[in-house]
């Protein structure tokens, strides 16, 4: 199986996410060709900063090998893990990391920082960046782009709903 297919299974897990109203991340951990854990952002429905789609990959992966090394695995995300992700990615002893987006606001797997290679850590992860990059760009797009156009539409709801907000001074108003 090549890394596009498992970028696909992560990008059906970002489609998930997505259904949940979460930010559409996916990731897979493969070991052996095998897949054995998988996750996607639970952030808001599990009310949990650390509920990144990684992290919930990764405690699947410890759970099943029962043990928090994951020395012989691979994980495929959807997006270029965070800091507080790629931190984890190091301690876990993940042999590879392969993303599809970069991240260039919170990227620790070389767009801001490069966590997962720092020389001075104990452990060096394996990086392939940018598979299947324009579609897991596109879903995160389209994603934010909608938000935006949701919020706009109920501020502007609120906008008529609320007496006054919508309305031009009048005369009688005091300035």
């Amino acid at each position: 199986m090549t890394d596009q297919y498992w970028m696909q299974q992560a990008l059906q897990l970002a489609a998930k996410a997505e259904e949940a109203g979460e930010v559409p991340v996916g990731a897979v951990i493969v070991k052996d060709g095998v897949l054995i854990a998988e996750g996607y952002n639970q952030m808001i429905s599990l009310n949990d900063p650390s509920a990144h789609a990684e992290m919930q990959a990764v405690r699947q992966a410890g759970q099943l090998l029962q043990n928090y090394r994951l020395t012989d695995c691979t994980l495929y995300v959807t997006l270029e893990p965070c800091s507080m992700c790629a931190g984890m990615l190091v301690h876990s002893r993940l042999a590879r990391l392969v993303f599809g987006a970069s991240d260039y606001k919170t990227g620790s797997a070389g767009s801001i920082m490069n966590l997962v290679q720092h020389p001075q850590l104990n452990h060096q992860l394996e990086v392939t960046g940018g598979v299947l990059a324009d579609q897991c760009a596109a879903g995160l797009s389209a994603f934010f782009q909608r938000r935006r156009q949701e919020k706009k539409a109920a501020r502007q709801t609120a906008a008529t709903v609320v007496p006054g907000l919508s309305d031009p001074p009048t005369p009688d108003d005091p300035a």
